[in-house]
């Protein structure tokens, strides 16, 4: 088996687990991260890891009893208001739905540790990367260290720096932006949203716009105001300004039950804008020796539900090409292309008919009838 080391960009869930699985297999990895530690930033909320992508990702890097152990229990519970706070759906958590609810941060921590010591490299973000000829990279990094590499995998997300050696395509803003915000101790605190919320997850749509929401451990509500708006209109807020910002966002949404919009208005921490971009639908590229992507480098979309799950199962993939192909690269490289290329076409497809079920003309029936479906 080969012993060339695979150079991964980037130590989010993609990365990692395309090392874990690796380390698996006996094969080395070393994982460059431009944050200086694991602790650095929170790491985002609730992931709900489905069974035919992100836990099958989860088996092949060996880590499903570590999953379990993390999983938030009730998690999957689903409702669904109108903007007076009216119960539309509501489906509780009764283990069965196949989708069990993580926190982003929690899954990340039990990949970072089934690594050996080393193989994450802490505060080197790449700042320049060429071809060396027919495969191998030369990579510098903002320290003025660098590396040579015969294989490079770019883990590195939406603004990708290794993208740009594989394709011209840039993130575009699909006409979305989200708002982030949190309450904590919600229920002593927010008992009207916390009641709101419930247990797991809820959401509130209208043509537009929305409020989705849901519950973390240590009683924690984690926000997401989805608006369709031009960019210009999230240029006009200053969001340095936390309590004019959130008093913006929440004009919005004027008439709406007190409990939703307490979830804009009332949060301890300042109002975030995640200005949503994507790549365009069925990115792909020619094969180029020694290098590829996974993750949002390679097929950045709108949030729906699939992108930490198709980073893992892209890193599991990969990982698992390399395996079954360990004296020849472009070998692995291609396998692993011809699987992701028509996935990430098909999920891209599927993120724009969800977009209109939540914010398009009959929300938020049209999303009501598929999760009903769904249940069905």
């Amino acid at each position: 088996m080969t012993m060339t080391p695979v150079t991964i960009i980037g130590a989010g869930l993609g990365g990692l687990t395309l090392a874990r699985v690796l380390h698996v297999h006996g094969i080395p990895a070393t994982v460059y991260e431009a944050e200086p530690s694991a602790d650095a930033r929170t790491q985002g909320g609730r992931l709900d890891i489905h069974e035919h992508n992100g836990q099958r990702a989860l088996e092949a890097a060996g880590l499903t009893a570590e999953f379990h152990a993390i999983i938030h229990e009730g998690g999957q519970a689903t409702r669904v208001l109108d903007p007076q706070g009216k119960v539309l759906f509501d489906t509780p958590d009764d283990g069965t739905g196949g989708r069990p609810e993580v926190l982003r941060g929690d899954l990340r921590r039990i990949l970072c540790a089934s690594l050996p010591a080393g193989t994450i490299q802490w505060g080197k973000k790449l700042a320049e990367v060429s071809a060396l000829g027919d495969g191998p990279h030369a990579l510098t990094f903002t320290d003025g260290s660098t590396v040579t590499t015969g294989l490079l995998v770019g883990a590195d997300g939406a603004w990708s720096k290794v993208r740009p050696l594989l394709s011209d395509a840039e993130p575009e803003y699909v006409g979305i932006t989200f708002v982030e915000t949190y309450l904590h101790d919600v229920d002593r605190r927010h008992p009207a949203a916390a009641e709101a919320v419930g247990t797991g997850s809820m959401t509130a749509l209208t043509s537009g716009k929305g409020i989705v929401a849901h519950r973390e451990a240590g009683a924690v509500l984690h926000t997401y105001v989805q608006l369709k708006r031009p960019a210009e209109w999230v240029d006009g807020i200053d969001f340095t300004d936390a309590s004019d910002a959130a008093a913006r966002v929440a004009a919005e949404f004027d008439g709406w039950a007190p409990e939703l919009t307490a979830l804009i208005t009332d949060g301890e921490t300042a109002p975030v804008p995640r200005v949503i971009h994507a790549l365009p639908d069925g990115h792909r590229w020619d094969r180029v020796p020694g290098v590829t992507l996974v993750g949002d480098a390679a097929h950045l979309m709108a949030p729906n539900g699939e992108g930490a799950n198709l980073a893992m199962l892209d890193g599991a993939e990969l990982g698992e090409a390399i395996a079954a192909h360990p004296d020849d690269i472009e070998a692995a490289l291609t396998a692993y292309e011809q699987k992701l290329f028509p996935r990430s076409e098909s999920e891209a497809a599927d993120t724009h008919v969800l977009l209109d079920l939540c914010l398009g003309d009959r929300a938020p029936y049209g999303l009501i009838d598929f999760l009903s479906g769904a249940l069905a």
